[in-house]
């Protein structure tokens, strides 16, 4: 069926729908990513924002450029010393979401995590007790310490089974 697709379109000599959405000027995605600057590579060459401490610099910046950022960004290409604590952090906040220490933080999922595990051990034990009760018959009696202590005095009585060499015991 694709061939068939294939060879009609080739025949046309039009291009297909996804040649004429990758021939734009723009980057296929750019839609996704409005108005935000693409400063970078990125994670696998992808315009996408992401914290991640494996790729730390994401391809785009996290907000989109507003007046005051642009006259911050003006300011940024003189000489730092001259800049606040505040802008500085408002800079860092406009190019990226989190700092490293945000990232690192401990989220609390090990909770979830945990009691999903318990949850599923406890279910099983019950099913597992549930089982045992209601569905397998009783053990027989020769399950018990006294019968099998007489079956073995039996089989050595017979004999059975013997170990010959140096290592047998009698």
């Amino acid at each position: 069926m694709a061939g068939r697709y294939l060879v009609t379109v080739l025949r046309r000599g039009k291009p297909t729908a996804g040649v004429r959405f990758y021939s734009d000027d723009e980057p296929p995605l750019r839609y996704k990513i409005g108005k935000r600057e693409i400063v970078g590579y990125g994670l696998n060459g992808t315009e996408s924002y992401l914290d991640l401490e494996e790729c730390p610099m994401p391809a785009i910046r996290y907000k989109e450029v507003t007046p005051e950022i642009q006259i911050l960004r003006e300011r940024e290409k003189g000489d730092w010393k001259k800049l606040t604590i505040q802008e500085k952090k408002d800079l860092y906040r406009a190019s990226f979401c989190q700092t490293f220490v945000e990232m690192d933080a401990p989220t609390g999922e090990w909770k979830l995590i945990l009691a999903g595990v318990c949850t599923g051990v406890g279910i099983a034990l019950l099913l597992f007790t549930c089982i045992k009760k209601f569905v397998y018959s009783p053990l027989p009696v020769t399950f018990d310490q006294e019968h099998q202590t007489a079956q073995y005095e039996r089989m050595r009585q017979l004999d059975m089974n013997p170990i010959h060499g140096m290592n047998r015991r009698r």
